[in-house]
């Protein structure tokens, strides 16, 4: 019974702190971040096969998308 608790109060804060991440619309510096590794993680598995290709393919597409989609003016 303490062991169902425990879990429930643990599953409760953390479903609370992964909700509280989505309180504010995303920028388009973080949409271009989750573009660019869903692209990439999609390239990588189709060219290299296996978690190790989609993840590397997926980290390289975050970075890629990031950096395009970075403001021109500054």
């Amino acid at each position: 019974m303490l062991k169902t608790r425990y879990l429930l109060a643990v599953t409760t804060l953390a479903s609370a702190f992964a909700l509280g991440g989505c309180a504010s619309a995303p920028t388009h510096n973080q949409l271009g971040t989750a573009a660019g590794a869903v692209a990439g993680g999609v390239a990588g598995h189709v060219l290299f096969g296996g978690p190790l290709g989609t993840v590397g393919g997926a980290a390289a597409g975050a970075v890629i998308g990031n950096e395009m989609s970075k403001s021109r003016r500054r």
